[in-house]
């Protein structure tokens, strides 16, 4: 069985592509050999985890694992709930607005930076008084606001922000505090979860699909302040409620427990990395060596948005000759074994997605097949 320590690069090769998929996403080989090795009989059990009782002894230590290590990676502090939910991030949408204003009249502010926090106002809309306190919208969600550009009401409620924009690439650097004193941050943070350290202490409520960063989909992850929890509106359905679970340590049903236990050898390997300041390092150097490809290309590969705010994850371009070179380049890098690159459809182009388990020569492969397509189609 290879360790977690394995070479990605290697472990890549071993299948014969290099996944750039949005979500869901590639996962180390590693942790998917160690999952098959464990699938039929998961640790003398007789058993596999997906046949397990929930609420058995088996998998109440591996959740139970998930956690620990999730905070080890996240430095969560004890004054959070870590949940492991159901219903993807956009329940979280709802979610919210239901668990943190007091009534539909409680006013919400909203960061509008692309199509995901578009989605989280309108859906906050039904349960609250949310508004748009900032939008990239006329600038085609290419950059992000300074934070005193940012229109708050000194009474809202929250501020929402999407830490990372999977389909335009715009990703916060900092993050800006919400006007009102006793005001909460909020983060959608799916796609860039567990890409760097981050200060959970500063946010109210952190929620994130897994199926970018730390597993498949089917579990969604929220780390929520516990003082923020069992206020919810009376309309709240049981199951958006943060105090059923939070009750119930995330066993009030039936939880993804197989996608629960992958996120947990996931989060084994992140540790097993150095943690999140040395995935980040990476993270960092892989992006770079992209965004400096196309900023070299003369014109050829462009990506739109402002250098400032680039995303490490998430990297979207276009080609200068138009779409059919794209549908081209897409296709012939998809026969070289680096697959699902064509960008969202609802902006085209190219997006290379890049987390934490896309190796560095991956990245590589995909700028050599760059230079290459240029020099061949000048």
């Amino acid at each position: 069985m290879p360790s977690s320590s394995s070479s990605p690069a290697a472990a890549a090769a071993d299948r014969g592509v290099y996944n750039f998929a949005a979500g869901p996403a590639t996962l180390p080989l590693s942790v998917l050999q160690r999952a098959q090795a464990e699938l039929v009989d998961y640790r003398g059990s007789g058993m596999s985890i997906m046949e397990m009782s929930h609420r058995g002894k088996e998998f109440d230590a591996a959740i139970k694992k998930a956690e620990a290590d999730l905070r080890a990676l996240l430095a969560v502090p004890d004054t959070h709930e870590v949940l492991f939910l159901q219903g993807g991030a956009t329940s979280q949408f709802a979610a919210a607005p239901l668990n943190l204003c007091a009534s539909l009249s409680d006013p919400a502010d909203f960061v509008v930076s692309g199509s995901w926090s578009d989605k989280a106002f309108k859906e906050a809309k039904k349960f609250s008084a949310a508004s748009v306190a900032w939008s990239g919208k006329d600038g085609k969600y290419t950059s992000l606001p300074p934070f005193d550009a940012i229109e708050q009401n000194p009474e809202a409620r929250f501020l929402h922000i999407c830490s990372n924009e999977t389909i335009h690439g715009v990703e916060f650097k900092d993050y800006p505090e919400p006007k009102n004193k006793s005001g909460i941050l909020v983060a959608d943070m799916s796609s860039n979860f567990c890409s760097k350290p981050v200060d959970v202490s500063r946010f109210g409520l952190i929620y994130a699909g897994a199926q970018k960063n730390v597993g498949p989909s089917g579990v969604t992850i929220a780390i929520v302040r516990k003082d923020l929890v069992g206020g919810a509106q009376p309309i709240t359905p049981v199951m958006l409620d943060y105090k059923t679970h939070a009750d119930n340590a995330s066993l009030y049903n039936t939880p993804p427990c197989f996608a629960i236990y992958i996120c947990g050898l996931v989060f084994e390997d992140l540790l097993a990395q150095g943690g999140l300041a040395e995935v980040e390092k990476k993270n960092a150097h892989k992006a770079g060596i992209l965004y400096d490809a196309i900023d070299a290309s003369g014109g050829y590969y462009i990506c739109p948005v402002e250098k400032s705010v680039r995303s490490l994850m998430n990297v979207p371009f276009t080609l200068a000759k138009g779409g059919d070179f794209e549908k081209q380049f897409i296709a012939e890098a998809a026969k070289e074994g680096m697959v699902q690159l064509k960008g969202h459809r609802s902006v085209g182009g190219v997006r290379a997605s890049i987390y934490n388990a896309m190796p560095l020569a991956g990245v590589e492969k995909l700028v050599a097949f760059m230079k290459d397509f240029q020099a061949r189609n000048p």
